[in-house]
């Protein structure tokens, strides 16, 4: 995964195409009508997700980005496929890290939802990306409990991801969680077996930071549009200090992540990148 470029061009003849820009999330995101997740989404008997070199990418960067398709935030998805999605890897590859490889996941509420996990492939290519992003099921669910399964991000990516940036270079990639409510406390073991197919431990929120720091700069950004979410926002930044992004507006989110990882990887030394197509960051 991971050996083709973001073609800016390309990406916008599909989305006119596509109608990305006016049809509804339930038009763009079709599990939402069959009311299940994509069968390539299933975690269940997942060995590993890899981010790996390639002659296109010879310096991957992994960056998971772990989305919280809840009620309230079903509709973050649907402005990234609208507007946001080119924003961030035109971004990304116009600040100087030109071999970016997103990894989207779908994160629920192990206590109350069907699929409270999705898991796509670590990508680079235009069509790949709007391929594992439109495949997410938005399940709108969570409940009235203490918080969404944010700590499920941690899992996967502690336990169920290999990189090249790791084994080869020693470097961390990053990842990014999005939502507005608190971490739950949790994850059983019993959860684990049911969303994994294995698993004998029982894991704390902080054991699963702590697994996760070990390879990935691990960042949550908390979208303040609710009562709920600002009570949450002191909690994060308890758990992650300066590494909790609070925003007001989440049309930011893009430019949060982007900035983020130009910040993170600008002195890193990169070959130059292709921008031919990359002048012109706007959706039609």
């Amino acid at each position: 995964m991971g050996s083709t470029r973001y073609d800016m061009d390309a990406r916008f003849d599909r989305a006119r195409k596509e109608g990305y820009g006016y049809k509804s999330a339930g038009e763009i995101f079709t599990q939402n009508a069959k009311r299940r997740a994509h069968e390539s989404m299933n975690p269940k008997g997942i060995s590993f997700r890899e981010s790996r070199d390639s002659d296109v990418h010879p310096n991957s960067v992994p960056v998971i980005l772990g989305l919280d398709v809840t009620g309230s935030m079903g509709h973050i998805p649907h402005e990234l496929i609208k507007e946001g999605l080119p924003k961030l890897m035109g971004g990304i590859i116009q600040g100087g890290v030109p071999d970016p490889a997103l990894l989207f996941l779908g994160i629920g509420d192990h206590e109350c939802d069907a699929y409270p996990l999705q898991v796509g492939q670590f990508e680079s290519g235009d069509e790949e990306l709007d391929m594992w992003l439109t495949r997410t099921y938005i399940e709108s669910g969570g409940g009235g409990n203490a918080g969404e399964s944010y700590l499920l991000a941690w899992y996967f990516a502690a336990f169920h991801t290999r990189t090249d940036a790791f084994e080869k270079r020693n470097q961390k990639g990053i990842l990014f969680t999005v939502g507005d409510e608190p971490c739950l406390k949790t994850l059983p073991a019993s959860t684990i077996r049911e969303i994994m197919g294995t698993g004998q431990q029982t894991y704390t929120q902080f054991e699963l930071l702590e697994e996760a720091r070990k390879r990935y700069e691990v960042y949550h950004i908390n979208v303040l549009h609710s009562e709920q979410a600002m009570r949450a926002d002191s909690g994060w930044k308890e758990l992650l200090g300066q590494n909790c992004l609070s925003v007001a507006d989440h049309r930011e989110i893009p430019n949060v992540i982007k900035r983020i990882i130009c910040d993170t990887f600008k002195n890193k030394t990169f070959g130059s990148a292709d921008n031919a197509g990359f002048d012109n960051i706007q959706m039609f």
